[in-house]
């Protein structure tokens, strides 16, 4: 539209034609309060907290309902407006607890705010005030009904932006009361967008009402250990007896790739790091077949006395290393060299959630073709094949429904099951459960392929005709099928992919080389020379085995070592106990899981929201973990396999590339929660030249990923401002070719909203949750006769 010039306190602006008053004045930094209007939600214009004076105009008006025009004229702030502002303010307050030293919202609130802004500090109401008692609408959601002020955000961000449609408003006028779908309780996606957005303390958290304030937290932003989105999470710390404790998740800056959203998991689902099993001790298996606590110093000293001996003895193919898709970037990436190098061996995998090499593969030389999450906010057309975001990526869904919502986005659904998203489509497909290739054959203009209806011709007649399209698929797409699905969609033009794949580092494990056959950015094990000369030794040359493989060799005998790292393979293969007895078995982890129950060696590891480095979501963002929490006992995977390395020989100057020469401290050695800002650190930073001091700093690995991997060679400056910077997917060495024949080991987890693999079970909030879902669900009982 074209721009048009209005006046706002005396201050010319121009803002384009249809631009709400209130959006222009805060883009020029004029602050209008309000309490109902909420960016991306429908106008409501109930709190009349917004009214400014335009001439011409013969009463004040809501700047949250006023388009500027050309010539307006605006003053926000006159005595009138102030006074207007003053009333609606002391009428809120008429019927409102006056319980703010006790309220969670006490020193967020944008009513306190307001009341001492506008002076309301005395009322003409004496009346007494209406007393309800707080009710329970979920484990997660709790509801002050005095406290309310009755804005409507809650009804619209779960109506509108979830499109749960959970809230509602009973009654009118002043007994208008907001009101849950199920009479005295919730039945929702408990996703906490309604607290968050909610002005006042209204509604509050299950996890964190009454336990401290804002101002005796941090707030640090890092990126949710879950699923495959990759959404900061806003974390409140404050310290603990025995460390740093989480408080409190959120994103109300909105600052991240996911705006201001969060789902359960990522809002809630950070009590894992507290559950009473957490381990906080080594642990090495005795005499007596009992595992028992002991130093760290002694357990690293057994582990590598036993891994060094089976080296020497019968080489480095008789271990095997499985990995983490929630480890960091760093971690994945120092791990694949650590048994390269170290152990000699490419026995080394991962639980593959998604084929990510035939992706690669599929791009290779096609730049800028892979989707960005924040593609999915404005694409003009999306075509989803497969996988059911609301429950396994939220965030993608989120950005699909505010597409359409906001932007008439259009979206196309082929899928064997009736998924939510099908609602916001254009048009649908139903597939047979194997019907997936088949359909892509359709698509791609073979009409035997797949049922040609008058329904599946318009389907297809209508992906044909968009001009930009983003495709998103999920594990149903594998080797061959992944290829095709490319190839159909680099013959239509302007055409994105985003393969969708768990966990919160799944894509960063498969790019760090997390594979028997694959060097870090999918580089065949064949074409090592990279490689060899930035670790100064020849790699082995020949692919090892995958995990069912060596869990196979393992129980042949023919393994004699297996090191686990953040994983659980016993509990998501439905491996056999035995097949494990006679191998050495080290376990890095937070629990005594199924697979840490067998070990020799049990290393206690800090969890994802403990440590620092980098990871990249399903869609190729990368983005910058920072370290909020701590726990005492607990060291971070990235510690562990330096000071395992160390134990074994191997220098670690060479597995970590720090130091080159520098001896200063640029204030690395300051803490994380100290509060400190180094200007010139930053830019340091941003330019990759700050200096490398300590062997158990990510970022000397990040420098060595970013001169290896292309892909990830990327601007530093965007990550270390909580921002994510897109990969560069084209720039991958493998080939289509070399995807040929490699086994189909992509099991999915198949998670739902609230379920996240081994991780989730330790969540105490996840099981209240689910285990209150149940009760709902459970049919009436009636008496018997």
């Amino acid at each position: 539209m074209a721009d048009v010039t209005f006046t706002v306190d005396g201050k010319k602006l121009t803002a384009p034609a249809g631009t709400l008053l209130i959006e222009a004045c805060r883009e020029a930094g004029i602050e209008i309060p309000a309490f109902c209007y909420y960016p991306n939600l429908s106008l409501q214009a109930a709190c009349r907290m917004c009214v400014v004076r335009i001439e011409k105009m013969p009463k004040l008006q809501t700047a949250c309902t006023t388009v500027v025009t050309e010539g307006m004229v605006v003053a926000t702030e006159t005595d009138e407006v102030k006074q207007a502002r003053k009333a609606t303010v002391e009428l809120l307050l008429g019927n409102h607890p006056l319980d703010c030293p006790v309220c969670d919202a006490g020193g967020e609130c944008e009513l306190q705010d307001m009341t001492f802004k506008y002076g309301a500090h005395e009322s003409l109401y004496v009346e007494t005030k209406q007393h309800r008692e707080e009710q329970k609408w979920s484990p997660v959601v709790y509801f002050d009904r005095p406290r309310c002020i009755l804005c409507y955000r809650c009804v619209r961000i779960c109506g509108e932006g979830m499109d749960v449609w959970a809230l509602g408003v009973e009654n009118r006028g002043v007994t208008s009361v907001i009101a849950p779908n199920q009479q005295d309780h919730l039945d929702c996606e408990e996703c906490g967008m309604c607290i968050d957005i909610c002005p006042v303390g209204a509604l509050t958290s299950g996890t964190y009402r009454y336990k401290t304030r804002p101002w005796e937290m941090n707030h640090v932003g890092t990126v949710c250990t879950h699923c495959g989105d990759g959404c900061k999470t806003t974390l409140g710390i404050r310290t603990a007896d025995d460390g740093v404790e989480i408080i409190r998740g959120d994103n109300r800056d909105k600052s991240g790739i996911n705006g201001d959203f969060l789902c359960i998991k990522g809002r809630y689902a950070f009590d894992f790091a507290y559950h009473k099993d957490r381990l906080t001790k080594p642990l090495v298996r005795q005499a007596d077949g009992k595992l028992a606590p002991v130093s760290w110093e002694e357990a690293l000293d057994f582990a590598a006395k036993r891994l060094s001996e089976i080296r020497a003895s019968r080489g480095g193919s008789a271990i095997g290393v499985i990995g983490s898709n929630r480890t960091t970037n760093e971690e994945s990436y120092l791990l694949q060299k650590f048994a390269r190098t170290v152990l000699r061996t490419n026995n080394i995998d991962h639980h593959r959630t998604a084929d990510y090499p035939a992706f690669a593969a599929a791009l290779k030389g096609h730049a800028g073709r892979e989707a960005s999450l924040r593609d999915f906010y404005k694409a003009p057309a999306i075509l989803l094949l497969g996988n059911d975001p609301t429950n396994q990526h939220p965030a993608l869904a989120w950005q699909i429904r505010s597409n359409v919502r906001l932007h008439r986005g259009r979206v196309y659904v082929g899928n064997h099951a009736e998924i939510k998203l099908r609602r916001q489509a254009k048009a649908a497909v139903q597939l047979p459960v194997e019907g997936y290739a088949s359909f892509v054959s359709y698509l791609a203009g073979n009409d035997s392929a797949f049922e040609a209806t008058d329904a599946n011709a318009a389907f297809r007649d209508a992906i044909r005709k968009e001009e930009s399209l983003v495709i998103a698929f999920g594990s149903e797409f594998r080797g061959r099928d992944i290829q095709a699905l490319v190839e159909f969609g680099l013959s239509l033009p302007n055409t994105k992919f985003a393969c969708l794949g768990d966990y919160a580092n799944s894509r960063g494990a498969a790019d760090m080389g997390l594979y028997p056959d694959l060097l870090p950015g999918y580089v065949p094990v064949t074409n090592a020379a990279p490689f060899t000369n930035e670790y100064g030794e020849a790699l082995p040359s020949q692919s090892g085995l995958d995990l069912i493989q060596m869990l196979d060799a393992a129980g042949q005998g023919d393994l004699a070592a297996l090191y686990v790292v953040g994983s659980n393979p016993v509990s998501r293969y439905g491996i056999d106990p035995s097949a494990l007895k006679n191998a050495f078995l080290i376990v890095q982890d937070m629990f005594l899981t199924e697979t840490a129950l067998l070990a020799d060696v049990v290393f206690p590891a800090a969890n994802l929201y403990e440590k620092a480095g980098t990871v990249t979501n399903t869609y190729g963002d990368l983005q910058l973990v920072k370290k909020a929490a701590d726990k005492s006992g607990v060291r971070t995977d990235f510690e562990i396999i330096v000071r395992l390395g160390d134990k074994l020989g191997a220098d670690p100057r060479q597995l970590v590339p720090f130091g080159k020469g520098v001896r200063a401290d640029f204030g690395q050695t300051r803490g994380a929660q100290s509060g400190e800002a180094d200007r010139h650190a930053v830019w340091l930073s941003a330019n990759n030249l700050e200096p490398k001091l300590s062997p158990f700093d990510p970022f000397a690995i990040l420098d060595e990923i970013q001169r290896l991997v292309p892909a990830y060679d990327v601007p530093r400056l965007n990550l270390l401002t909580g921002n994510d910077e897109h990969l560069k997917s084209d720039l991958v060495q493998i080939t289509p070719a070399a995807t040929t024949g490699r086994r189909d080991l992509v099991l999915p987890a198949n998670d739902a909203l609230y379920t996240s693999g081994t991780l989730g079970r330790y969540s105490a909030k996840l099981d209240e949750v689910v285990q209150s879902h149940t009760i709902l669900m459970k049919p009436a009982e009636t008496a018997a006769d």
